[in-house]
């Protein structure tokens, strides 16, 4: 630096004394004292935010039992009262930054014109920054303005009239917190590189300790580290940071804190940091870990949906206790990754589980056969493929469900009423189909035809309704169809469950996981349902329509819960860093299908895990013997396959797909062996019913009650058409 240089540093500092001792102890009057009181205006603003604006937080994610799953945060910071932080800490701090903390008032006029004379003379660079004025621009850069480029790069500007509005504030804090206060303060909200803030997250993150048992080295090299983060990375840079942390023992030595022996002996020290960089928490749902992410991911989708800001999600220092019991989220997981492995190509398993009632529909378990994280060469996917909605996974004929229970909620048909089940169907109503099977018909008339998965010897039979649920024939569902009318039976699928579902993708081009679009948003019913022109399309009922498998598992909690939807919510409580109840805004239950019906449904449902049930097989593997409800269905090709079912305790559906999409089917060789094929094999009564038997056999033990399924209601069970 220039000899004139330096001088005319010290007259502009000389200046900002002046100006602020004007500023701060004389009133002013005319054009001068108006901008003087505009920037005591400014001043004050900055000075109530920094009182106003908290620091981001973490915010913790427990399971129902308050035990942690995960963390979420944009900046890794741990709380520390002052009496929690060793005494060294703060020595190390005030010695090397600021050695007349405890004597000046916010600014120190005499470290300013000793740095200044200093630096004029052409002698080491010195700053004069006091720890309070370093508080000051620490909480600008990283909390108030630490969205925003341009406010950081003015809280850093080399300007007087910065240094003017810092060194005003600071005298202000002064006036209004103790030196203890402010050396606190600046020790939660200073940066230490990496995401890391604060003495209480950088004791744990450096050392694996806490910040009343940092030692003086410890100490140093953190107190070393304010002054340029990235420069002094112990990590990255271990020289620097050896040096630097060595000067403050040197600095703390100079200012009586430290021996000069002790301090040699302590230079000799290694670093001490862990190795291989800093002991945090993931900052996101992949901290959950492969078995618990999914259930993470729903967490948040679920708050950003329900009017939480993701920034606010993610410094707000909430505490989240989910639904999530723990252990029947892990049976989940290993019912799922049983019948499929992990590492499968192209072929996931999903099983989600909800517990049934009249006024909350709370989530228990969201698991796949695959592990949620970030490296898909093992077969782990961040996706939420347990709760999302995928062009790729249809429910097939489990969407009956919908059909029937239209036709039931209408007095259309009871659950012992019997109805016609050819082996081949000609309907003249809707549209679509095996078209080659199709008789000619004259245009702008409609044909949609199909046959069952097997043939009944004979031809045409009759079976009652709550058979037809038990055996899944198409034809007798089509027929169906036909005579409820389509838009009943659409309506029905959306209240009963399946509400994001009919919202999303629908008409849309095909979605796969791996795709940031969801399609167009579109609904359901102007898709299936009828229209001026179409009168809706007849395989709705065969689920071929991309699917949530959440919502699946609603569905059946609807119906076990007398026809009352809630929201499937994985929330029990959220607080704010203070501990206050904060209110999430979700849906009320409604009352969508009368509760006679329900039960009535509910019983009609009732036989597909008993000899004859395309269930039976599944069930019988796990020696079940609890009244349930259930229903399989699979897709055209085999390409994917459902399972719904539940209990008075419990309800879930298990769901097998593709995906990445592509053309064929899934093949089914047995448990752990399930793999992408031309010609699939797979139907719901295989891996997705063995699934959700797998898990729910273990979840519900001894010591939980065999409940009965509610009765049905005559006025339901025979309609007398």
């Amino acid at each position: 630096m220039r000899k004139t240089d330096g001088l005319f540093k010290l007259l502009g500092l000389c200046l900002l004394a002046g100006i602020l001792v004007a500023g701060v102890l004389f009133p002013v009057v005319g054009a001068a004292g108006v901008a003087s009181n505009r920037a005591s205006e400014t001043v004050d603003s900055m000075s109530a935010e920094l009182a106003n604006v908290p620091p981001p937080l973490v915010t913790t994610i427990t399971d129902s039992a308050g035990n942690q799953i995960a963390t979420l945060y944009d900046q890794y910071r741990i709380p520390t009262a002052g009496d929690q932080i060793n005494e060294a800490m703060k020595w190390a701090l005030v010695s090397t930054e600021d050695r007349r903390f405890y004597e000046h008032h916010g600014v120190d006029w005499k470290g300013t014109l000793r740095a200044a004379l200093s630096n004029s003379a052409g002698g080491d660079t010195q700053g004069a920054s006091t720890l309070t004025q370093q508080y000051v621009k620490n909480y600008l850069i990283n909390v108030i303005y630490r969205d925003d480029e341009v406010g950081q790069q003015k809280a850093q500007e080399q300007s007087i009239a910065r240094k003017l509005k810092e060194a005003r504030i600071a005298i202000q804090l002064e006036n209004q917190m103790s030196k203890d206060q402010i050396l606190t303060s600046y020790l939660n909200v200073v940066e230490f590189s990496r995401k890391i803030y604060g003495v209480g997250a950088a004791a744990q993150a450096y050392f694996n300790t806490t910040a009343d048992k940092l030692s003086v080295t410890q100490a140093a090299l953190l107190a070393g580290m304010v002054n340029n983060p990235p420069f002094y990375d112990p990590w990255s840079h271990p020289d620097r940071a050896t040096e630097r942390r060595n000067l403050v023992l040197d600095r703390m030595v100079d200012n009586l804190k430290l021996s000069k022996a002790d301090a040699e002996r302590m230079k000799t020290e290694p670093l001490g940091v862990v190795p291989g960089g800093p002991s945090k928490p993931a900052a996101n749902c992949v901290g959950a870990g492969p078995e618990n992410g999914f259930f993470c991911q729903y967490v948040e989708d679920y708050l950003l949906s329900h009017g939480m800001d993701k920034d606010d999600l993610y410094t707000g220092g909430y505490t989240i206790r989910t639904t999530m019991d723990q252990r029947a989220n892990h049976e989940a997981k290993m019912s799922a990754q049983t019948q499929v492995s992990k590492t499968q190509k192209n072929v996931a398993n999903v099983l989600s589980l909800v517990r049934p009632g009249k006024n909350r529909h709370e989530v228990v378990a969201l698991a796949a056969n695959r592990d949620y994280g970030t490296d898909a060469s093992a077969g782990q996917t961040t996706y939420a493929l347990p709760s999302g909605v995928y062009n790729t996974g249809g429910a097939g004929s489990s969407y009956k469900i919908f059909t029937s229970a239209a036709a039931i909620q209408n007095r259309v048909m009871g659950i012992y009423d019997t109805i016609e089940v050819p082996n081949f169907y000609v309907s003249n109503v809707f549209t679509g189909g095996a078209r080659g099977r199709c008789p000619l018909v004259a245009q702008g008339t409609y044909a949609y035809c199909l046959g069952n998965a097997t043939d009944y010897e004979g031809g045409t039979r009759t079976m009652t309704l709550q058979q037809a649920l038990q055996t899944s024939p198409n034809t007798a569902f089509v027929i169906l169809e036909e005579r409820t009318g389509m838009a009943p039976i659409v309506d029905m699928a959306s209240k009963l469950g399946l509400r994001e579902t009919m919202t999303r993708n629908i008409g849309g081009g095909e979605v796969k996981p791996e795709s940031k679009n969801q399609g167009e948003n579109k609904t359901q019913t102007a898709y299936f349902g009828p229209t001026d022109k179409s009168p809706g399309q007849g395989s709705f009922t065969l689920g071929v329509s991309a699917t949530s498998n959440l919502e699946m598992a609603n569905v059946a909690a609807t119906i076990l819960s007398g026809g009352v939807w809630c929201p499937p919510t994985p929330i029990a409580q959220v607080q704010d860093r203070d501990g206050k109840p904060i209110p999430i805004n979700e849906q009320p239950c409604e009352q969508v299908m009368d509760e006679a019906a329900a039960n009535s449904l509910a019983q009609g449902m009732s036989k597909d895990d008993l000899p004859g049930g395309t269930a039976a097989a599944a069930a019988g593997q796990v020696g079940w013997n609890r009244p349930m409800i259930g229903k399989t269905g699979t897709t055209q090709s085999n390409g994917s396959a459902a399972f719904v079912g539940g209990t008075p305790q419990l309800a879930g559906a298990a769901m097998v797909f593709r995906p990445e999409g592509g053309s064929g089917g899934l093949c089914d060789g047995g448990p752990g062996n399930v793999y992408t094929c031309s010609e699939g094999n797979m139907f719901g009564g295989k891996t997705p019913a063995r699934t959700w038997f797998g898990a729910v056999s273990k979840i519900l033990g001894p010591n939980d009650p065999i409940l009965p399924l509610p009765p049905s209601d005559p006025r339901y069970e025979r309609t007398g058409r």
